[in-house]
């Protein structure tokens, strides 16, 4: 299964001014949509693949209530400076006493870069009009296991007919027990879900349900 963080809502109290900030910042605008008392919109922050949203009728949270969000960078010096020199207010750089995001001990921000050099552990923050908080978090490289494993696409020839092979053997028993139909509409979700990393099994019971709901 698939569970992506997809949207963060971030409060707000003036549209167009939040707008214009996160243009400033690089952001992606994705939609701008007004319809009555109704306005969203969408940033993406580079290369991301969640997005924010904020605007009129949105959220009832108060403005300014996000305490930090994290935007994951390769050098906290190099996107602080690209920020500074957008216009935007950066803090230094800065690393925590006891650990990346502990604020429960005293005084838990020290300034400058983390002593050991540790990816994870160098920080800056900034704000948004509202005060809604913001995190540069340097990750220079990912620790075992902090990274999915992306999908293979077949794309040879020779795996491809394996895969269609399989596909065939598989959709013969449901072609046993259910009437006529088109083998495609079956095929379409095996060979998705297989792609995705679904197991024979997992596959074969995803396009039953598509075959199922296709009835409906």
């Amino acid at each position: 299964m698939n569970m992506k963080l997809e949207v963060v809502i971030v409060p707000v109290s003036d549209v167009d001014r939040a707008k214009a900030f996160y243009e400033k910042l690089g952001f992606r605008l994705d939609i701008d949509v007004a319809n009555g008392n109704f306005r969203g919109i969408q940033f993406t922050p580079p290369q991301s693949g969640a997005s924010i949203i904020f605007g009129k009728g949105v959220t009832s949270a108060k403005p300014g209530a996000i305490d930090q969000l994290v935007l994951a960078v390769d050098d906290v010096d190099a996107a602080r400076s690209d920020l500074i020199a957008r216009g935007v207010d950066v803090s230094d750089v800065f690393h925590y006493a006891g650990g990346p995001f502990n604020n429960a001990v005293e005084n838990p921000r020290v300034a400058g870069r983390d002593p050991e050099g540790r990816s994870y552990f160098s920080f800056a923050s900034f704000e948004d009009p509202d005060g809604n908080g913001w995190l540069l978090q340097e990750i220079m490289t990912r620790l075992p296991g902090r990274e999915w494993k992306s999908r293979e696409e077949v794309t040879d020839v020779a795996t491809l007919a394996e895969l269609l092979r399989e596909t065939e053997q598989h959709h013969g028993q449901y072609e046993k027990t259910h009437g006529p139909h088109n083998w495609w509409d079956w095929y379409a979700p095996y060979l998705s879900a297989r792609q995705n990393g679904s197991s024979p099994e997992e596959a074969a019971a995803a396009a039953d349900h598509y075959m199922d709901e296709r009835k409906k």
